[in-house]
């Protein structure tokens, strides 16, 4: 099992997404004019969580309404409200950050990167692992219940006028691009079904994703080398936290899907997403809703640490724990 788990990693270190990301890393360290324009970024990134939110429909039409789509959704609720106290605790006791800035880099920690989950789909597709369709409706639900506890956790200790529940901080948490565009794609899978993935086969999955998808991590390449650039980090407990968080919040969910009975396929994603730190959806609220905190922290953490980590090292690790330990 070891050498597969090894030659499987080795793989997926060769896979042209990820080194489409290496390549954009690679620019963006040599400081190479290459970039990808702002909207087609963005276009890129609605086009990937359309792609995951309508097979996610589509499997989860196949499969039908199950105890299993219920405890999934169950427990990434759990995860994504629970995680940021854990990640608070240890940012301010074993790192030393600000209280502010830890309670909004404990939210990046409890929500997801939907990129993450979609190279986590691609590896276990490419090694011929079944997962369930639902697990895109566990990524959409545990996008937004980080972000009311990092609130939680600033407002309990002190009157923070950036911790206010504002009308606005509800609208973008509730209706912010990425959460609407999930739940919708995958309502819109579930209600057609095999019928509508007939005739969108060739958009939403093939060649087209793959392609999308190397593009997008080039981006992400380049904005992960210039983060890093732009803002070192000079503490080691940060370094050390962006890669020892997600494999202990790994290792807690592989133990609590076994729990529930859940596969390995399925495990293994649910813990990728407990792996995941959000670098699109959380900046945009913690950027409302607590203004204090220092963006020069939580970002290049999520984006230019833990995103590569999770990407060339973190999946294949967490596929072979789920080997392991779910039966």
């Amino acid at each position: 099992m070891l050498e597969t788990a090894l030659n499987a990693a080795s793989a997926n270190l060769l896979a042209p997404a990820l080194l489409f990301f290496a390549l954009g890393a690679l620019a963006g360290w040599a400081k190479s004019d290459l970039s990808i324009p702002d909207q087609a970024a963005k276009a890129l990134s609605l086009y990937l969580m359309l792609c995951i939110g309508f097979k996610g429909g589509v499997e989860a039409q196949a499969s039908g309404l199950s105890g299993g789509l219920l405890a999934a959704g169950g427990l990434g609720l759990a995860f994504s409200f629970l995680a940021p106290f854990g990640a608070y605790a240890a940012l301010r006791a074993l790192c030393g950050v600000e209280r502010v800035t830890a309670a909004a880099t404990a939210a990046h920690y409890g929500s997801v990167s939907v990129v993450t989950f979609a190279a986590g789909s691609e590896y276990l597709r490419t090694l011929g692992v079944e997962f369930s369709g639902h697990m895109a409706a566990v990524l959409a639900l545990m996008e937004t219940p980080a972000i009311l506890a990092a609130l939680l956790i600033v407002g309990s200790r002190a009157r923070d006028p950036g911790a206010r529940f504002k009308p606005e901080l509800w609208r973008e948490v509730l209706l912010n691009g990425a959460a609407v565009l999930l739940v919708g794609s995958f309502l819109v899978g579930l209600l057609t079904g095999e019928r509508g993935m007939d005739r969108l086969s060739g958009f939403v999955s093939g060649a087209i994703f793959q392609g999308a998808l190397c593009l997008f991590l080039l981006d992400m390449g380049i904005i992960a080398a210039r983060r890093l650039a732009d803002a070192p980090m000079r503490r080691p407990g940060l370094v050390a936290f962006a890669v020892l968080w997600p494999m202990l919040s790994a290792g807690a969910a592989l133990l609590a899907a076994k729990a529930v009975g859940m596969s390995v396929g399925d495990a293994t994603l649910f813990a990728v997403l407990a792996a995941s730190a959000s670098y699109i959806a959380v900046p945009a609220a913690m950027r409302m809703a607590l203004p204090k905190a220092d963006a020069g922290v939580y970002i290049p953490m999520s984006l230019a640490m833990t995103f590569p980590f999770n990407l060339v090292v973190g999946i294949p690790l967490y596929h072979a724990a789920a080997q392991l330990l779910v039966r």
